[in-house]
């Protein structure tokens, strides 16, 4: 079959890298067009310059172009105001939005978690670069154990926080907070971000802390959380663990899904995310893991809807 065609909409920084990943890594899928806002974005020039059709004039310019008839998937990489009216268009064209925004209009999707389950839905949401790389380790440890409650803390370069993910800070936090309850299966979740502003700029760090019930096994724990890691890196090479999954025993007074003291276990997990460096730097691993994911997600939604072959 022939690759399944995709617009990118956005021609930011997250546009971009969309772009150059779909040109270099994806057999299945081929961008035929890019749609902006600023006529001189370097995204658009350089969408051009690989022969990709493009507008700047938004949503409305996408519907005029003969590109958008044909196209089975559109990449969302604005912004969570943005997304509901592109949302609306696609519904009406029958399209395929993946939204890479924290606007959350469609259930929120992890690969490596629960991709396979919304296979009909027409609007798939990748939470935040924070729960890309956080909830897999949140859901790796509820699959062998009770997750009562869990906290991330995802640190990234200031450089490589956009004005879309600063006037986002307060969608980040609430998106991801949910989809480590709804995707990660803890019962109670909680999500910080920080920006760091250290010169030279530093990878994505992030870090999960579960509290689980204190006669969880140490090793299936950690067994889960090692063949999760694996599955990340599948289509993120840079995703790593950064030591070994720790366990610490703890009694805390308070816990929001518990009623009374907390007995039990602290298991603590330290990632790194270092960015492929197709279009961004190598810093940016919180870009570059939500790219990679909305990649994957549309490569095997293209897989199970018939669109092309394995």
């Amino acid at each position: 079959m022939s690759p399944v065609p995709v617009v990118i909409i956005g021609s930011g920084n997250i546009g971009t890298d969309l772009l150059f990943k779909i040109k270099r890594q994806s057999s299945s899928l081929v961008a035929t067009a890019m749609v902006g806002v600023d006529p001189a974005s370097d995204g658009l020039a350089r969408a051009r310059r690989l022969g990709l059709a493009t507008t700047a004039d938004g949503i409305d310019g996408l519907l005029a172009m003969p590109e958008f008839g044909p196209a089975k998937v559109l990449l969302d990489a604005t912004s969570a105001g943005a997304h509901p009216w592109h949302d609306t268009i696609a519904r009406k064209y029958g399209k395929l939005i993946i939204d890479l925004t924290p606007a959350a209009v469609g259930p929120y999707v992890v690969p490596p978690v629960n991709l396979d389950q919304h296979r009909a839905e027409p609007n798939l949401n990748m939470v935040t670069c924070g729960g890309q790389a956080t909830i897999p380790v949140v859901a790796a440890v509820s699959r062998v154990a009770t997750v009562v409650y869990a906290e991330i803390v995802a640190s990234i370069a200031s450089r490589s926080a956009g004005p879309g993910t600063r006037a986002n800070i307060d969608e980040f936090t609430e998106t991801t907070a949910r989809a480590i309850e709804i995707v990660g299966g803890a019962r109670h979740g909680k999500a910080v971000i920080v920006l760091n502003p250290a010169d030279p700029p530093v990878v994505m760090r992030d870090t999960v802390y579960c509290f689980v019930d204190g006669a969880t096994s140490h090793d299936e724990v950690t067994r889960s959380v090692e063949a999760m890691v694996a599955d990340v890196r599948a289509y993120v090479p840079g995703y790593r663990l950064k030591q070994q999954v720790q366990f610490d025993p703890v009694t805390v007074g308070y816990l929001p899904s518990v009623d009374g003291p907390f007995e039990g276990l602290r298991v603590s997990v330290f990632l790194e995310v270092t960015g492929a460096g197709h279009y961004l730097p190598d810093y940016a691993g919180n870009l570059d893991i939500m790219t990679a994911a909305a990649v994957r997600t549309a490569e095997r939604m293209s897989e199970l809807r018939g669109w092309v072959s394995r």
